[in-house]
């Protein structure tokens, strides 16, 4: 990978772990049960796509 790939890679991590803090708070605010399980379901999408990203590295 060139540098500015791996910049890019670095970038999409960053992104991808604010995402899942993101959905993880919200999931705990969120009243209605339906809602709080998107959120959830969110959470765990965007740390598969963490996954993803780190197994280019």
């Amino acid at each position: 990978m060139t540098e500015k790939e791996l910049l890019y890679v670095e970038d999409a991590l960053g992104h991808e772990q604010y995402f899942q803090t993101q959905c993880r708070d919200a999931a705990g605010r969120i009243q209605d049960g339906e809602l709080r399980r998107f959120a959830q379901q969110l959470e765990q999408r965007h740390s598969e796509i963490f996954q993803s990203f780190l197994g280019l590295l």
